[in-house]
C-alpha cells in the first residue's frame, strides 16, 4: 500500500533523496498493520539507522514523532477508535 505520509521518495525528516530506506512507523508487531494501512515514509539511512535515526540510540524523540503524525494523518479521514483497532495505542 502507498504511504500515507509522503508521496515522493525522499527522506522524511531532511528531504534527501539519497540513500532512502522504507520504515514501518509502527514496527514489531504491527508492522503487517503499517504495510496494510500504509502507514510507512522513506528515510535516509542517518535518520533510519544512524545514531539519532528511529532505530538508533539516540532517535526516541524521532520515533514518536512519526508516530504522532503518522496517526494524525490517519485521523484525518479515519476515527481514533479505529486507529486504536489497528495499532492498539494512542500516541496524540
Amino acid at each position: 500500500m502507498k504511504s500515507i505520509m509522503q508521496e515522493e521518495r525522499r527522506c522524511y525528516i531532511c528531504g534527501s533523496p539519497y540513500w532512502t530506506e522504507l520504515h514501518h512507523v509502527y514496527y514489531g508487531k504491527n508492522r503487517k498493520n503499517s504495510d496494510k494501512h500504509g502507514f510507512t515514509c522513506w528515510l535516509c539511512e542517518a535518520h533510519h539507522r544512524g545514531t539519532y535515526g528511529v532505530h538508533g540510540r539516540e532517535g526516541k524523540f524521532i520515533d514518536e514523532k512519526l508516530k504522532r503524525e503518522c496517526q494524525a494523518k490517519y485521523e484525518l479521514t479515519h476515527s481514533r477508535e479505529e486507529f486504536m483497532k489497528i495499532i492498539g495505542k494512542n500516541y496524540l
